[in-house]
């Protein structure tokens, strides 16, 4: 039965969605790979073992697109009507740092290459593993990737992927980057690359007529920020304490701690951020995994706090050169931030970018920059 994509016309049919060719001819290849999986015999039934081997597994997905395009919602779809067991969702980011430690403990106990024990034993925890926002940022995870799921595909593993870009664009420019094209050559031969890029960002649609930059800070604006934090990633409210958070990797073997993180979706407070000891690489390691970052407690800036409001301007620099949404709570608005004392007068420059990043044409550009692209 055509479980995904009926889902998906009765979201269509209901309001919930706006009817898109690309989306649904991606709910229905999504639809027959859940067909294929649920058929496939289960491991060590009477079919598996009158077969004497081990099924060839379903081919995969790798379904990307620009921010917004629907990629995560297709993908709970499919992943929530999928009826097998080993079935397995987790951001790339959270994957890869697992792999890292599974790697250093298996080195600990043999002597010899850890990639194929690990991969073994993660392909018998799970059949299907669906990523979402697959992104290559450093060149340990892109030094592993190719061995890893070469080996994991091998051994049955069938991939399902979200990402901003194609597979082609994957770790552009990276350091040792031929390490990683192996990767890419994978990718496009074990799974279908289905774009979906349609006209409409419906990840903005769902702020609706909020206001980006909300003053002041309090109960109201941090209720707002939080209702627009569950429209952009679709959790369900009620489960809010159980919100994810995760830790993440700014290089140099640093971690910043997240507080909600979700989608694509981050949560900061400006104390995080802007009052530790942070620099442009933090920003940068920001800027290129989040498309959208929730900033609360934003105080009035001056002479004071001058270190804080020097990494400020820094971040909102990085962030708007990476096309990043933000939605803010402050103690002013941002002509009344900064008025007084040294660097009021530069600041007039992150005034001026502020004020565009509320601008329903920003809101409209798809995340990431032309050094990313």
């Amino acid at each position: 039965m055509s479980r995904v994509r009926a889902c998906y016309d009765a979201l269509v049919k209901r309001g919930e969605l706006r009817a898109d060719p690309e989306q649904a001819a991606a709910a229905q290849r999504l639809d027959t790979l859940a067909a294929e999986l649920e058929a496939t015999p289960r491991r060590g039934s009477l079919l598996w073992n009158m077969l004497g081997k081990a099924p060839d597994p379903p081919r995969g997905i790798y379904l990307w697109g620009g921010v917004g395009r629907g990629k995560s919602m297709l993908m709970d779809l499919f992943f929530d009507q999928l009826r097998i067991g080993r079935k397995r969702r987790v951001h790339f980011h959270a994957f890869m740092l697992e792999v890292h430690a599974r790697l250093h403990e298996e080195r600990r106990k043999e002597s010899g290459d850890p990639i194929a024990p690990v991969a073994a034993a993660m392909v018998g925890e799970t059949r299907l593993l669906a990523f979402d926002e697959m992104i290559v940022t450093n060149s340990a995870d892109a030094m592993i990737v190719s061995r890893l799921f070469t080996a994991m595909l091998d051994h049955g593993l069938t991939l399902v992927a979200t990402s901003n870009r194609p597979p082609a664009d994957l770790y552009k420019d990276g350091l040792n980057r031929e390490h990683f094209l192996p990767f890419i050559d994978l990718i496009e031969q074990r799974t279908d690359v289905v774009a979906l890029n349609g006209p409409t960002d419906y990840r903005m649609d769902r702020l609706g007529r909020i206001d980006t930059w909300l003053v002041p800070n309090g109960p109201e604006a941090t209720a707002a920020l939080s209702a627009a934090f569950f429209r952009l990633t679709d959790y369900p409210v009620e489960d809010r304490a159980h919100v994810p958070v995760c830790e993440m990797d700014v290089g140099g073997g640093r971690m910043l701690h997240v507080p909600k993180c979700l989608k694509g979706v981050a949560v900061f407070s400006f104390r995080r951020l802007c009052g530790e000891a942070r620099g442009a690489p933090d920003y940068l390691a920001i800027a290129r995994r989040f498309h959208t970052v929730i900033l609360v407690g934003i105080p009035r800036l001056g002479p004071e706090n001058r270190n804080e409001a020097a990494r400020f301007v820094t971040l909102i620099d990085t962030l708007y050169e990476h096309k990043v949404k933000l939605l803010a709570a402050a103690d002013a608005a941002p002509e009344q931030l900064y008025t007084r004392g040294d660097g009021s007068f530069e600041f007039e420059r992150t005034v001026s970018r502020l004020n565009e990043m509320r601008s329903e044409a920003y809101l409209a550009l798809g995340h990431g920059s032309e050094d990313d692209a």
